[in-house]
């Protein structure tokens, strides 16, 4: 078999079992193409995608000004590493920061990167400005909470799949209940060291945890008044996954350090990045923190063209109408529903709780169904299943996903 052949979808899954690492359970649908809100395996059948690849296609599979800037650039100048000026990277930066009023943008790759990125930058700040003695510098995260996989990152989560038989972990961090501002109040009160609070807008990872409204300006303000910085992880639930340009916008929030990544991109080539004030970004020097890939001609033309298009296309605006018709169809069948729970989410991203044990496989075989239906999702947490497709949707495709959705989950009433 040629390299080039066209593989069958079991092919396809075999390789992978045989050639890759097992870290990952997909879904059994092999992709082979996609545009817009549909992606086609190699068979040719034609689904709507109901994930987005994690929120990092939010303006849609292949979207031709993204694909445009990419190519043009590629052709152009790929990569010359920060030893060298390159001539998109100041447009980038400058465009970036002026959209989510910054003074200063740090690019990297990836949202763990960015991440990894946001807690040195906060540690620092912490010594050089704040003057906790080195060392001694604590942040506060949340449980249940996703913010990559890297060994710091999983070294405070407490989900066992992620953490087990990788340690010794990172110590430095604390960790509260999510959602609690009584915790967060105590915590900060009682530990003169914490540096920063570390947050996601809403838990996507943990079912699309979204928290009691206030929340995000109520652990600003308290921040604030400790001194503490107020760190944003906005990978998932930035660039208008959820009705607004950034989750916290919804509360006014100004993060001291904000994290975007994934639709940062459009899905079309990874970029990440840390968006802070001079006062605290300052505190990078030379030498500090880099990244080969980091701030590339090709990420920089890219990350713009993504972030026009959703500015042109008001997928902000998009994202919220058809979020509250989502919601609003959901619900009226959850009302006389034995499988589904409830519906939750802000914009569109969404999760259904089934009626039925985390360790159960009925969400799992949900989304077989919703497959064989012709619409993608996957579930979290066993009995969670996510929706949150390409912000580029239209009112009539997202009934007819919602018209999917509810014939499927019929087939499960008891």
């Amino acid at each position: 078999m040629a390299v080039i052949d066209q593989l069958t979808s079991q092919e396809a899954i075999d390789l992978e079992n045989k050639y890759g690492a097992h870290n990952y359970h997909p879904l059994p649908v092999v992709l082979s193409r996609g545009e817009g809100v549909h992606v086609w395996d190699v068979e040719g059948k034609q689904y709507y995608d109901f994930l987005s690849a994690y929120s990092a296609v939010n303006q849609g599979h292949c979207h031709p000004k993204i694909v445009a800037a990419m190519t043009k650039q590629a052709q152009t100048l790929t990569l010359t590493s920060r030893a060298f000026y390159n001539d998109m990277l100041g447009k980038y930066e400058k465009y970036a920061s002026e959209t989510f009023n910054f003074d200063k943008l740090l690019p990297m790759n990836t949202g763990a990167e960015a991440v990894e990125t946001a807690l040195k930058l906060c540690r620092k700040w912490a010594y050089e400005v704040k003057g906790i003695d080195e060392n001694e510098a604590e942040i506060v995260v949340c449980e249940n909470n996703f913010h990559g996989r890297t060994t710091t990152i999983i070294s405070f989560s407490n989900d066992p799949i992620a953490r087990k038989n990788f340690g010794p972990y990172t110590n430095g961090f604390i960790k509260i209940e999510y959602n609690n501002l009584e915790a967060l109040e105590d915590t900060l009160k009682n530990n003169p060291n914490v540096a920063g609070f570390l947050v996601e807008p809403i838990q996507g990872e943990a079912g699309v945890y979204v928290p009691s409204e206030g929340y995000l300006a109520k652990a600003k303000a308290i921040c604030e008044a400790h001194n503490v910085l107020f760190i944003a992880d906005e990978v998932q639930t930035g660039i208008a996954r959820t009705g607004k340009m950034l989750a916290v916008d919804h509360e006014n929030v100004k993060p001291d350090i904000l994290i975007l990544g994934k639709a940062l991109s459009g899905g079309a080539y990874p970029v990440s990045a840390v968006l802070a004030n001079d006062n605290i970004m300052n505190v990078i020097k030379p030498g500090n923190h880099g990244s080969t890939f980091g701030g590339n001609p090709i990420a920089a033309a890219v990350a713009i063209a993504a972030l026009e298009v959703v500015k042109d296309e008001n997928l902000a605006n998009n994202a919220q109408e058809l979020g509250d018709l989502f919601r609003s169809e959901l619900s009226k069948f959850i009302e006389t529903s034995s499988i589904v729970n409830s519906v939750r989410g802000k914009g569109l991203l969404n999760a259904i709780l089934i009626n039925d044990t985390e360790d159960s496989d009925t969400a799992w075989n949900i989304c077989l169904k919703l497959r064989d239906n012709g619409l993608l999702a996957k579930p979290t947490h066993g009995n969670i299943i996510r929706f949150a497709p390409p912000l580029v949707m239209t009112k009539e495709q997202l009934l007819d996903c919602v018209s999917i959705i509810i014939k499927t989950l019929k087939e499960f009433e008891s």
